[in-house]
């Protein structure tokens, strides 16, 4: 099996999102257990795990007051490399449409860097902002704006 940390955190995603709430959030040990029972490769666990960390240690403050067309985003060459124009065009879109605040779009960016992946390709892009807005209190109407994006056969946006 060929998997990379992107599946591995879908896995997960796609695991808590149907257990809902009624849970309480397993610890690393559990999620690793779990991970090993599903099939996947010690690297790639441990790379995940350590993505969500990441994730799990942004502070996003809270934005309701700011006005989010005022921001403008260069990007450095590296950025550019890894994101190509299809990906930067698509965060400008989910900015624009109001998913994405500039601050979410900075955690976007700097999560779908650390996948480590020379792909990143605009399917990578809606996976991992679901996660980052599904990992904010608040964020649930955005969510299920972009929850409808994912899982569309007609996104209704054109590059």
């Amino acid at each position: 099996m060929k998997e990379n940390v992107l599946d591995v955190l879908m896995y997960l995603f796609e695991t808590f999102v149907d257990a809902g709430e009624e849970e309480d959030e397993p610890d690393r040990n559990e999620l690793k257990l779990e991970l090993e029972r599903a099939g996947f490769r010690d690297r790639e666990i441990d790379r995940a795990l350590d993505w969500l960390d990441g994730l799990n240690a942004a502070e996003i403050p809270h934005e309701d007051n700011q006005d989010r067309s005022t921001s403008l985003r260069i990007y450095d060459p590296f950025e550019q490399l890894r994101l190509n124009g299809g990906c930067r065009g698509y965060l400008l879109y989910l900015e624009q449409a109001g998913i994405l605040s500039p601050i979410q779009r900075e955690l976007v960016i700097d999560r779908l860097l650390a996948l480590d992946t020379d792909d990143i390709d605009t399917e990578q892009i809606k996976w991992v902002v679901m996660m980052v807005l599904f990992s904010q209190p608040g964020q649930e109407q955005s969510y299920a704006r972009m929850e409808d994006l994912v899982f569309a056969e007609n996104p209704g946006w054109v590059h």
